[in-house]
């Protein structure tokens, strides 16, 4: 049989994306980012080489080769729901040509890349069409496309990305197909249990906002979005797209009613409404980390049935 396909993970987070390769069979050795907070995540659930540090401080020579190369570079540049500043923001928006350098040198069989949907569209196009460009030219074939947790991972969240996947080998290339749509069958109620109660400190009984979410949110059966001066109800029996200012006090914040009150997500609800395990740990520290590291996750399911689909053309 043959060994398992190895691979190397950009901007890893929390490690979302290594998990779903993981669970299709390949074997993650190696990994970066430069978030400390999220590499005390990744460290409790992954045994793997990590490098806590700047991917721009780290010559390629210090990498190992790998079979695929992993990355969602960091999409705050693209996102709708952040500042749309594409590659002239100075913190990430060039991110992804230190991913480009690391993919030229190694040259690996298949890369892998997460975004959000907006990086399609983005500068009217400009931006993705730059990226495409540019991986076409260092030598591989590409296809793309958006798939929806809800529709591709059996995951009861409203979560839109691309997914792009070049190899390097035309056979492989033409071997590949992203996977089919899967029906629905978990429910929201199936990851908050309404008939437990949480930690009273996720409730907001006592909370100055309480008299406008009691007035707003009555249905127990979807969750609402909190957005500092009014209440957005979700009205398609999912979880809205989690995002990583969920944490920070009042922006785009979770809630739903349970048998109990009014209250928000826990970190591990929203964990599990992007596909992670139970028995995947999360550390001791500020929850605020933890909402913001779920947030720039991925849906691991989607991610595994995508990558079960790049070692397919790999080994047929």
């Amino acid at each position: 049989m043959r060994e398992k396909y190895t691979a190397i993970s950009l901007f890893c987070g929390v490690g979302g994306i290594d998990l779903g390769f993981k669970s299709a069979g390949v074997n993650v050795i190696w990994a970066n980012d430069s978030d400390k907070n999220a590499c005390i995540t990744y460290r409790e659930n992954f045994k793997n080489i990590l490098i806590e540090k700047n991917i721009e401080d780290i010559r390629t020579d210090e990498i190992p080769y790998a079979d695929i190369i992993l990355f969602g570079f960091p999409c705050t540049s693209f996102s709708i729901a952040g500042y749309r500043k594409g590659f002239n923001d100075v913190k990430t928006g060039h991110l992804f040509f230190e991913a480009l350098r690391i993919i030229k040198e190694k040259q690996p069989k298949v890369f892998f890349i997460e975004n959000v949907k907006n990086l399609l569209f983005h500068d009217n196009g400009e931006t993705f069409m730059i990226i495409k460009n540019s991986l076409e030219e260092a030598g591989y074939y590409l296809k793309y496309q958006v798939l929806n947790a809800k529709d591709y991972g059996n995951i009861p969240q409203n979560r839109e990305r691309i997914f792009v996947v070049g190899f390097k080998n035309k056979e492989n290339y033409d071997k590949f197909c992203f996977p089919e749509p899967i029906k629905l069958t978990r429910t929201i109620s199936d990851i908050t249990k309404p008939d437990e109660i949480k930690e009273k400190k996720y409730y907001y009984e006592n909370s100055k906002y309480y008299p406008i979410l009691k007035e707003r949110i009555k249905r127990k059966d979807t969750i609402y979005q909190f957005r500092r001066s009014y209440v957005r109800e979700n009205k398609s029996n999912l979880c809205p797209t989690l995002v990583a200012s969920m944490g920070t006090g009042g922006h785009n914040v979770p809630l739903l009613i349970d048998k109990y009150g009014i209250r928000k997500l826990t970190p591990r609800e929203c964990f599990s409404f992007q596909g992670f395990p139970e028995n995947y740990k999360l550390p001791d520290i500020a929850n605020y980390h933890l909402y913001k590291q779920v947030g720039n996750s991925v849906v691991v399911p989607v991610v595994e049935r995508i990558a079960k689909c790049i070692v397919n053309a790999l080994t047929q």
